[in-house]
């Protein structure tokens, strides 16, 4: 998960179905805020728990519309996959927690130095 222009909250999840991933949201996410997201069934009725909702649906070439993006956090996912391919090489599901946590820090700190430079 990744806050524009903020955090960036990386963890592991075991399922990727809609309850697991709604409650993931519930637990990280402040109540009332907007969730960009793409067309995964996983996100469908997020609105009824307290959030606004708003999607881009990839299948269909759609990245950025009105301002709705998930374009942040590929980017972050994208440097966690290449590093994990390019530099460990092999990862253990008992050790990935601790890979993620690192990738998501070395995200907030790219953040932060593009605004202090």
């Amino acid at each position: 998960m990744r806050e524009r222009g903020g955090r960036t909250i990386g963890m592991t999840i075991e399922r990727t179905d809609k309850k697991t991933i709604q409650a993931a949201i519930h637990q990280h996410v402040e109540a009332g805020s907007i969730l960009h997201t793409d067309e995964a069934g996983a996100y469908v009725g997020v609105e009824s728990s307290g959030f606004e909702h708003a999607s881009v649906n990839h299948s269909a070439g759609e990245y950025v519309r009105d301002g709705v993006t998930t374009n942040g956090m590929e980017s972050v996912f994208a440097v966690l996959k290449r590093g994990l391919i390019g530099v460990y090489h092999q990862v253990s599901p008992k050790h990935l927690d601790r890979y993620v946590d690192e990738f998501a820090f070395s995200a907030e700190r790219r953040e932060c130095e593009a605004f202090t430079l």
